[in-house]
C-alpha cells in the first residue's frame, strides 16, 4: 500500500497521539500538536481518505478516529523509527543484571522483571531445549562430608550445577576416579543421547567400584531431563489491568486465562518468527492465533549464546503499545543477555 506524504504524516500523528494519551484523535489535536503546515479542513480530508482505507477507524460515536490494526501494520512496517534508548535507562538495565551475572537462571527472571517494570506491559521469555547440545564437561565437587555439587557443561556454554546429598563419605580420591568414569561415558554424547542410555548398564558395569553411584548418577538423570528442558518466564501478568483498553473485566479474563496456559505461551513464542529467524518480530491484534488477544500485540526479540539462537523475549500488550521504544528495549535486553550468557 502507497501513501501520499502528508498521509502518511497524519497517519503517524494519529498513532503517536493515541499511543500517548488513548483518546481518539480529531483534527484540531493534529493541527494544534502537530506542525503539519495544513489546515484543520485538509486534515479532515485526509483522514477520511486514511478512513476509506481501512488504516484509521471511528470508535463508536466520537468525533476522533483511532488506529486500525492495519494502520499499526503499516506504521510499524514502513513509518516507525526506533527510539534511542536514555543512557539512564541502558546504565539501570547493566546494572541490574551485572548483579545477577554469577547465577544465569537468575538473570533471566531479573531481565523479564525489569522489561515489564519498565514497559508495564507483560514479558516473557522462552529459553530453548538442550536436546541436541552435547555435554562437554562434568566435574564433582565436594561441598561437606555428605554433599557434593555436580556440574554439567553443554557445548553452548550453557553450565548446570545441583547438590547431591550423599548417605556415607566419599574420599577425594574417589570423588576423582569418580569423576574421571562419568566424563568417559558422558561426554561427547547429545543430552538426548544420555537420556537413552541405560543407567541400570552402568550401574551394574561399576558396581563394587565405587559406593554411592546410584545417588549421583540418579542426580545426572535428573539434571539432564528436568533442568535442560524448555522453559518458560513470565512477569507483570496482571500489568495489562493498567491499560485503558481493558476496562472490561470481560476482556482482561480472556487475557489472564490464556496467561496461564503455558505450551500455549511457549506455542506463541516458537511461532514468532514464522520460520524466516527474524531477530525482531511483531504480531499485532488478530495477526495473534488466539481471538482472546485480538486486542494485544506481542513484540519478541531472539538472544543468542555462541551464535546459537536459544530463545526468544518478548512483550504482550494492548496494540496500542509505544512500538518503537519497546523494540528498542528488547533489542538492548536481548543482546546484552547474549552477550552476558555467553561464556568468556
Amino acid at each position: 500500500m502507497q501513501l501520499e506524504e502528508r498521509k502518511k504524516k497524519v497517519l503517524e500523528a494519529i498513532i503517536l497521539d493515541y499511543i500517548a494519551t488513548a483518546e481518539p484523535v480529531g483534527s484540531r489535536t493534529i493541527t494544534r500538536k502537530y506542525d503539519l503546515g495544513v489546515s484543520p479542513a485538509t486534515i479532515r480530508n485526509e483522514m477520511a481518505d486514511l478512513e476509506y482505507m481501512g488504516l484509521i477507524e471511528q470508535p463508536h460515536t466520537s468525533a476522533g478516529r483511532i488506529p486500525s490494526q492495519i494502520g499499526y501494520r503499516y506504521y510499524v512496517d514502513y513509518l516507525m523509527e526506533r527510539e534511542n534508548l536514555t543512557n539512564e535507562i541502558k546504565k539501570y538495565i547493566r546494572k541490574s543484571l551485572r548483579e545477577e551475572i554469577k547465577a544465569k537462571e537468575d538473570q533471566v527472571l531479573r531481565a523479564v522483571r525489569l522489561l515489564s517494570q519498565i514497559s508495564n506491559y507483560t514479558a516473557m521469555m522462552i529459553m530453548s531445549t538442550y536436546s541436541q547440545n552435547t555435554l562437554t564437561h562434568i566435574q564433582l565437587l565436594r561441598v561437606s562430608d555428605y554433599r557434593m555439587v555436580l556440574i554439567l557443561v553443554l557445548d553452548n556454554g550453557h553450565v548446570e550445577h545441583q547438590i547431591i546429598e550423599v548417605k556415607q563419605s566419599l574420599s577425594d580420591k574417589e570423588i576423582e576416579e569418580l569423576t574421571e568414569m562419568l566424563r568417559e561415558a558422558v561426554c561427547g554424547k547429545t543430552v538426548e543421547q544420555w537420556r537413552k542410555i541405560s543407567l541400570q548398564t552402568m550401574r551394574s558395569q561399576w558396581e563394587g567400584q565405587i559406593h554411592l553411584l546410584k545417588e549421583i548418577l540418579e542426580a545426572i538423570e535428573d539434571t539432564l531431563t528436568v533442568e535442560f528442558e524448555r522453559k518458560l518466564y513470565l512477569s507483570g501478568t496482571l500489568n495489562i489491568m493498567n491499560q485503558p483498553e481493558f476496562r472490561d473485566i470481560d476482556k482482561v479474563r480472556q487475557v489472564l486465562s490464556l496467561l496461564e496456559e503455558q505450551r500455549i505461551l511457549e506455542d506463541m513464542m516458537l511461532k514468532m518468527d514464522d520460520g524466516e529467524r527474524r531477530e525482531i518480530a511483531i504480531r499485532i491484534g488478530t495477526e495473534n492465533e488466539y481471538e482472546s488477544l485480538a486486542a494485544c500485540s506481542l513484540v519478541t526479540a531472539t538472544y543468542h549464546i555462541n551464535g546459537q539462537v536459544m530463545g526468544r523475549i518478548g512483550l504482550l500488550g494492548p496494540t496500542r503499545m509505544d512500538y518503537s521504544r519497546n523494540i528498542s528495549l528488547l533489542d538492548f535486553v536481548s543482546r546484552f543477555l547474549s552477550e552476558g550468557l555467553t561464556p568468556e
